[in-house]
């Protein structure tokens, strides 16, 4: 069941917050007939609800032990890349497919990044491509608070005297008055925004231009470095573009107290991770949580795993019922919308 796999919820319209954006091209013409490529967990669960939208809709599975053949890969017109699909490690078959069928239209994509160079070859193919915004921030934001009670509680060393049965009643550091920078104010980061004040803590945005209507006071990205040296926590949402590869770097990192936490959910290369380990190592850096990093998955070699301040999470932070039971419901409007030549939600452009 992909419920085991990737989450699952009655199925209820995505909160406000976390309501897809519309925007896309509009198409006109009406499709009476669609082959859609997704996992046969993703089609056992939803393909009933996908048929009442597309009474003709044909599946193709992604296969766990074969590639596609030549004939089936050229039935592909749409396709849905399903967290299951990920998790189960089937997808460079899904990938190598989309990026040989001739006819595929349009691609949805279970995250809301889509900064992966492969969405950019299958888009410069002409293919539509639509993301899951917001459907994954509440459970990430979640995720982001627990590491950061974590590192004040001491939570991995902790761990480790247990499994040693080492009693070592440490103190520890207070969550309440904590100010936390929050670098990327789209979903995730108003979601722990949000958050933040319920355990005391104090929330600052970052982000390229503020708008006026973040959850929190937000200072424009120039003022990053004036920001740093004022906080206990550094929370990275923002996505990977050319603006934010390595901005966080040894420059970034020594401006911060010393001390300080760094949180990352966002993108791995937005933090220079050498800077990152050398700052860990030194004591500058007090403790970081990490779900994302430069390489995924995360070399076995690097210093990261056996640090007793770092805590290492494998890019799962979203990873939760609800939150894909949400993705799945804003491909399930989409592909009503695409049948019905209307705007798709939340296309990349």
């Amino acid at each position: 069941m992909l419920a085991t796999l990737q989450h699952h919820e009655t199925h209820h319209p995505p909160p406000v917050g976390d309501r897809p954006r519309r925007r896309g091209r509009q198409e006109s013409p009406i499709v009476l007939s669609v082959h859609l490529f997704c996992s046969d967990d993703a089609f056992a669960e939803f393909g009933g609800r996908w048929r009442e939208l597309v009474p003709g809709l044909q599946h193709i599975g992604v296969p766990h032990d074969r590639l596609l053949e030549p004939e089936e890969i050229a039935q592909i017109d749409i396709a849905a890349f399903t967290g299951d699909v990920w998790t189960s490690g089937t997808s460079p078959t899904f990938f190598k497919a989309l990026l040989k069928a001739p006819n595929l239209k349009w691609l949805h994509a279970a995250s809301a990044g889509t900064d992966a160079p492969v969405f950019q070859r299958i888009m410069q193919n002409g293919v539509r491509l639509t993301n899951s915004a917001g459907a994954l921030a509440r459970p990430i934001a979640h995720s982001v608070i627990m590491q950061l009670l974590a590192l004040c509680r001491n939570g991995q060393t902790t761990a480790l005297e247990q499994s040693a049965k080492i009693w070592n009643p440490v103190p520890h550091l207070d969550v309440e008055g904590r100010r936390m920078a929050i670098v990327g104010i789209g979903e995730i980061g108003s979601e722990v925004a949000r958050l933040a004040p319920h355990f005391g803590m104090t929330a600052t945005g970052v982000r390229r231009r503020p708008r006026g209507d973040e959850p929190c006071e937000t200072w424009p990205i120039s003022r990053l470095h004036e920001l740093l040296p004022t906080i206990d926590d550094l929370v990275i949402t923002a996505p990977l573009s050319d603006e934010t590869r390595g901005m966080i770097g040894a420059v970034e990192l020594a401006l911060l107290p010393r001390g300080a936490h760094v949180i990352n959910v966002g993108r791995g290369p937005v933090i220079d991770e050498a800077a990152l380990i050398a700052a860990l190592q030194s004591g500058q850096i007090g403790g970081a949580a990490l779900d994302v990093f430069e390489v995924e998955p995360l070399p076995s070699d690097s210093p990261l795993w056996e640090m007793p301040n770092v805590i290492v999470t494998p890019h799962n932070s979203g990873n939760t019922a609800i939150a894909m039971r949400r993705t799945l419901d804003i491909f399930t409007d989409n592909l009503g919308r695409y049948v019905r030549g209307e705007t798709l939600l939340n296309e990349v452009t």
